[in-house]
């Protein structure tokens, strides 16, 4: 048994009889998913493998994803927690692209999973997602900013 929290979404799974589709990989963190006769491309953008986190496009949406297993479930009902509490500092670019829109500003206090920042890449716009609670110290970009991919897009205090 997992649970898996997604966009503030949490899902209890058990691999064996819940996961009913097929992933076919069909490059380095590229993947094909077919799920009820439907398919979606998806794409793994960032993994934490301390953290057991991970992001992943599909379609036009980032999908933050963290996982729990029995053991981890286990820790937490015990007040006791496995994952690394180290603190996140800043927000990244995930993938070069073009910065679109910037919805916040210095000062402002986001929560996790607030929109921040729209990044358009490959022709695709991408809402990048606060990945923690913090104030907003600064701004590193500016719209119709071109960005690389690890960039410092946004800095937290």
């Amino acid at each position: 048994m997992y649970q898996i929290k997604t966009n503030n979404q949490q899902y209890d799974i058990n691999p064996k009889t819940d996961l009913d589709w097929d992933l076919v990989e069909f490059g380095p963190g590229h993947f094909n998913i077919i799920k009820n006769n439907r398919s979606y491309r998806a794409e793994l953008v960032e993994f934490d493998k301390e953290g057991k986190s991970f992001s992943i496009k599909i379609d036009d949406d980032i999908i933050e994803v963290t996982v729990k297993d029995q053991m981890d479930l286990l820790l937490e009902k015990m007040g006791i927690s496995a994952v690394n509490t180290s603190r996140i500092n800043e927000l990244k670019a995930p993938m070069p692209g073009l910065v679109l829109d910037i919805k916040v500003e210095v000062g402002q206090t986001v929560t996790k999973g607030d929109a921040m920042l729209v990044l358009e890449a490959m022709k695709m716009e991408n809402n990048l997602k606060s990945p923690t609670d913090a104030v907003i110290k600064s701004i590193e970009v500016k719209p119709a900013m071109a960005v690389e991919k690890g960039q410092v897009l946004i800095v937290f205090e």
